[in-house]
C-alpha cells in the first residue's frame, strides 16, 4: 500500500461535562499543569502528546474521545481515508495558530481525527 504515512497519535480530545472537575481529575492523572487553560478549552502537554478537554463536547458535539493522527498534508491524508471507505465528518478547518483539523468515521462510525501543523 502506498500514501502519505502519519506522525502517529499525539493528540486526543475528550468531551467533558464539568471542566473544573476534569481539569483537576486530569492534572492528577498526568501530574502536570494545563498548558492552555480557557472556558471553552483546556489542554495538557506531556511526553510528546497533546490531552485536550473539551467542555460539552465543544461546537463539533463531541460524544466520545476523540484520537487526532497528526499527518504533513491533510488534504492528501483525506483523500486517501475517503478513498478507502471513511466518511467526512468534520471538513479540514484551521483551530487558530495555522494548525488543521478534521475529522472521518471509518465503516464501523469510529470517528478518526487528522491534523495537520503548518
Amino acid at each position: 500500500m502506498t500514501g502519505t504515512s502519519t506522525e502517529g497519535i499525539k493528540t486526543v480530545l475528550h468531551p467533558v461535562s464539568d471542566l473544573t472537575k476534569a481539569k483537576a481529575v486530569y492534572a492528577a492523572l498526568l501530574g502536570v499543569a494545563p498548558t492552555a487553560d480557557a472556558p471553552y478549552y483546556v489542554g495538557f502537554d506531556t511526553a510528546g502528546q497533546h490531552i485536550g478537554l473539551v467542555p460539552g463536547g465543544g461546537p463539533q458535539g463531541m460524544s466520545s474521545p476523540v484520537a487526532y493522527w497528526h499527518v504533513p498534508d491533510i488534504e492528501a491524508k483525506l483523500a486517501e481515508v475517503t478513498a478507502a471507505g471513511a466518511t467526512v465528518k468534520d471538513a479540514v478547518r484551521d483551530v487558530g495558530g495555522g494548525r488543521l483539523v478534521a475529522t472521518v468515521t471509518d465503516p464501523d462510525g469510529n470517528v478518526l481525527g487528522l491534523l495537520q501543523d503548518r
